[in-house]
């Protein structure tokens, strides 16, 4: 795979991964997308941006997470503590005893 449009400079942008050694960074062009904008809108927001900068700046992405591991943990897990994200009316959801159980038990709960 061929990145040449993506550039890293230690003096430009923190050494940050960029398009084509423009003050463009790879995140912010991966962030537009995954935000989904359309193409248009990327290239009316960074007009000096080509086609193939933004498929790239998705090739290095991809080709980045690949190489590495990443931190990634239990959607429930906070802080080191097991809560669910779920509430109903701001208040903490009711079932959250149940599931409690359940994650100790391994059991599904009997309605």
């Amino acid at each position: 795979m061929i990145l040449d449009r993506i550039t890293i400079e230690p003096d430009k942008m923190a050494g940050q991964p960029c398009i084509r050694g423009l003050r463009i960074p790879v995140a912010t062009v991966v962030a537009m997308v995954a935000d989904g904008m359309t193409t248009a809108e990327i290239f009316a927001d960074l007009p000096e941006l080509e086609v193939e900068d933004v498929a790239q700046a998705l090739r290095y992405a991809a080709a980045a997470v690949r190489e590495r591991e990443l931190p990634l943990r239990h959607p429930r897990e906070v802080l080191g503590r097991r809560e669910p994200f779920a509430t109903i009316g701001g208040q903490p959801d009711r079932g959250k005893a149940r599931r409690r159980a359940c994650d100790r038990s391994g059991d599904e709960p009997s309605h």
